[in-house]
């Protein structure tokens, strides 16, 4: 019986313990592994008539330079009994010739090599339109290399274009719902090369917190330490912990899995406010607090209403009629009482009492913004 209660008690315990616990996982990224982005110059075709055509001369060259390079010459045969004079004629007529675009159009296609990509996996896309194309609705994206930031290729693209926007227009009217220039091609990608990584050659393994904080950094690296031995891992920055790791590439990855599932209790984070001063949205954590002051928020309006009269003189007199403008004006001011703040405020009071004063949003923001001008709010205010 009294195992049974202590093993209860001491579930209860672990389970408070970790009730505000992250992964390790959730908290930090590995360094060297990432994503990488890729991006190439494509052609789009089997458009109906909704292509670049004659406004855009770039896919028109485009298109030639590539049936050229399968054998196919857009300018006609020149035979021997073109040449001299006949040569220079007929060349001024080929350059005269345009290649119509319609149902073509160009694009730039990008996607993202997720990190240990191995050749001949796929990867989806995503396709748009880079010039005058109303729309690539039904399109069918041409063999397209995708480079990264050297300039090699990791991929090659192609494959059939699925678009959720709609355009139509007739009879000079026009409906568009959602945007018919671009699209994805899912799985439209093979990967024709593996983008290098340190993560099996390195000597350690640097996990890089996501966001900047000593006591997080310091709470992984006990934590590492505490279930795989002191030395294990080592803070090397509010960010970066370099952690001892086998160098077998297998055992590699099994001691980095039993690292990403490590509970941890982060650090609390540091006193912010951040405020969209376009929608009038303030968020605050609860670890800001608030000095002694006194606020008091007010509003004065000013109405101001226009009377147009007739002036009417007695009869028979020299008078005029004449048109008269009366203006009343009235001022009001709200009474609002006036706030009092006492040391180590915490979020709820701070809210309670600017909800009594009756602020709207945008009249927080600038209550918000005095009480920083003043001294008085102890946190970071962001303005985004």
């Amino acid at each position: 019986m009294f195992k049974t209660k202590f093993f209860i008690v001491m579930l209860l315990a672990l389970s408070t313990a970790f009730a505000n616990a992250d992964r390790v996982k959730d908290l930090t990224d590995v360094a060297g592994v990432r994503s990488n982005q890729v991006v190439g110059f494509g052609l789009v075709t089997g458009l109906q008539q909704t292509g670049d055509g004659k406004d855009l001369p770039m896919t028109a060259q485009a298109l030639k330079t590539l049936l050229s390079g399968l054998g196919v010459s857009v300018d006609g045969p020149v035979t021997d009994f073109d040449l001299g004079d006949q040569l220079a004629s007929l060349a001024a007529q080929n350059a005269k010739k345009e290649v119509k675009v319609e149902n073509v159009a160009a694009v730039m296609v990008t996607a993202e090599i997720p990190p240990f990509a191995k050749p001949g996996q796929r990867i989806d896309i995503a396709v748009s339109a880079i010039g005058v194309a109303k729309s690539l609705r039904g399109g069918q994206l041409i063999m397209t290399q995708l480079r990264g930031i050297d300039g090699q290729t990791y991929a090659v693209a192609q494959g059939a274009m699925s678009i959720t926007g709609v355009s139509v227009e007739a009879a000079g009217s026009s409906v568009q719902i959602g945007v018919p220039t671009s699209g994805r091609i899912p799985s439209g990608a093979t990967v024709e090369r593996m983008v290098p990584t340190p993560f099996d050659t390195s000597e350690h393994i640097v996990l890089n917190v996501k966001e900047s904080d000593f006591s997080t950094t310091m709470v992984i690296t006990e934590a590492i330490n505490t279930a795989f031995g002191m030395g294990t891992a080592k803070a090397l920055d509010g960010v970066s912990i370099a952690v001892n790791a086998p160098m077998d590439s297998s055992q590699r990855v099994s001691f980095l899995s039993m690292i990403e599932n490590l509970d941890v209790a982060p650090g609390e984070p540091s006193a912010r406010v951040v405020i969209n001063s376009r929608t009038g949205t303030a968020v605050i954590n609860r670890n800001v607090r608030v000095t002694a002051v006194a606020v008091t928020h007010g509003a004065i309006t000013v109405s101001i209403s226009a009377t147009n009269e007739v002036s009417q003189p007695a009869p028979f007199s020299e008078g005029e009629t004449l048109e008269v403008q009366n203006a009343d004006i009235e001022v009001a001011e709200v009474n609002n009482p006036m706030v009092l703040f006492q040391p180590g405020v915490d979020l709820r009071e701070l809210v309670d009492a600017v909800n009594q004063v009756g602020a709207s949003p945008s009249s927080l923001i600038a209550i918000l913004e005095a009480l920083k001008a003043s001294g008085s709010l102890r946190a970071e205010l962001v303005v985004i």
